[in-house]
């Protein structure tokens, strides 16, 4: 009987689960390793932040994913360092040995070594760190509520870095609780001064998608209120204004940082491995560069391939299919078959602005407005990993849409934030 090889993930986000749910259990033990007790979707951090979900309806423990899955070994524990020549992996806790590895680590929020953007900005690439801006923006409305509201206040602008899917979304949905939720529940403060401002370096909104994409992403966020600034970057913030690269200063108390992402890479490799926006320089086959046993998928990979020579995008659908190719050709190679060489088939690129207002660019068409986001709505559904989850998460979306109301404006703190209290 063939002894099963044990592979070893880092990290539970798509590519990581996508693996783990794909490796054959007869032919491999698997360990899977992640800070965090559970798996988070991203694409829907900004409804918690903007109190549109709750954490938990996005936030899946790991155990309870594999909890009937004897193959699969859950630690959460932070990874400190790889040993190629002994093929261990060293955690704070212990020391693991593979006969694979797997880096799905992922990304984090690129400041671009501005330290005072990274020390005061708010940032929405965790629940915790979606949990904290909504408890900001909420602390932030009664503490308006409560005192004098001048003009110049800088309590009343909300700036948001970025204006690719995440930023664009958030600026649609913050600007949709001022409108709706500030004269029905806050009464005392006057929406009028209130304003929603996105900040883009590049020419438009959702830059990277199509032109229908680009203009009618700008036109919802002009009739929804928002202050578009594009070709403009945010120098620096202080907590209390932000410079921008034309000079010109934006007060605020409230600045989200959307604006790119570096790789979580971790120490071990040869240098040639590390590119400088530190992700994973990988093959066809997603092994890392002068590595042997050792792979990188997902948002932390860099792969150039003929269709896509500057690397694919770092979206979910391409981390999911790396991982099921990868595990297909673990099989192969315990089968002595050929690796296949993966290639990503683009299927589209969506973002929703607000209630009915979304923009879909699919491989064979392009449209917009109530159909875009009924597609929005079911393809982020269908990537939620529990029924359950998306049953409850349909149930709220269907509320909300007919009530126009949320219950979810709560604010949990478990210990003192650093970043622009409102008290």
């Amino acid at each position: 009987m063939q002894t099963k090889q044990t592979i070893v993930i880092l990290g539970a986000g798509f590519a990581g689960l996508s693996l783990a749910k794909s490796l054959d259990a007869k032919l491999f033990d698997i360990v899977l390793i992640d800070r965090l007790n559970h798996h988070q979707f991203q694409p829907l951090f900004y409804q918690v932040a903007a109190a549109q979900l709750e954490p938990s309806s996005i936030s899946f423990p790991i155990r309870n994913i594999f909890r009937n899955k004897k193959h699969i070994s859950v630690k959460m524990c932070e990874v400190l360092s790889i040993n190629p020549t002994a093929k261990l992996v060293q955690t704070n806790i212990e020391e693991i040995a593979y006969d694979k590895l797997v880096i799905a680590t992922g990304c984090k929020t690129n400041f671009f070594n501005n330290a005072n953007i990274q020390q005061n900005a708010f940032t929405l690439k965790s629940t915790t760190e979606a949990i904290q801006v909504r408890n900001h923006l909420l602390e932030l409305f009664e503490a308006l509520s409560s005192s004098s509201q001048e003009k110049s206040n800088p309590r009343n602008n909300i700036v948001i870095v970025g204006g690719g899917p995440t930023g664009v979304e958030l600026a649609g949905a913050f600007s949709e609780i001022i409108k709706s939720v500030l004269p029905e529940e806050y009464p005392l403060i006057d929406a009028k001064k209130m304003k929603v401002i996105l900040v883009e370096g590049s020419a438009h909104t959702l830059n990277n998608m199509s032109d229908l994409a680009k203009v009618s992403s700008e036109k919802y966020l002009n009739q929804m209120g928002v202050e578009i600034i594009t070709e403009t970057f945010v120098k620096d913030y202080d907590g209390k204004v932000a410079l921008l690269s034309n000079g010109k200063t934006l007060e605020t108390s409230t600045l989200i940082w959307a604006a790119g992402v570096s790789g979580n890479i971790l120490p071990g490799l040869v240098a040639e491995a590390y590119l400088p926006n530190s992700r994973y320089k990988v093959d066809r086959f997603n092994a890392i560069y002068n590595h042997n046993d050792i792979y990188a998928i997902g948002d932390i990979a860099y792969m150039e391939t003929p269709l896509y020579p500057k690397g694919h995008p770092q979206v979910a659908n391409v981390a999911i299919n790396q991982a099921k190719n990868l595990a297909k050709n673990f099989k192969r190679a315990l089968q002595t078959k050929a690796s296949k060489e993966y290639e990503y088939l683009d299927l589209g690129a969506m973002a929703t602005i607000g209630k009915n207002k979304a923009v879909v660019d699919l491989p064979f068409m392009r449209f917009k407005g109530f159909i875009a986001w009924l597609v929005w709505m079911f393809l982020h559904l269908m990537l939620i990993l529990s029924v359950r989850n998306k049953l409850i998460i349909l149930i709220h979306w269907s509320w909300a849409y007919f009530s126009s109301d949320s219950s979810l404006r709560l604010i949990f703190r478990v210990k003192p934030e650093s970043k622009n209290s409102n008290n």
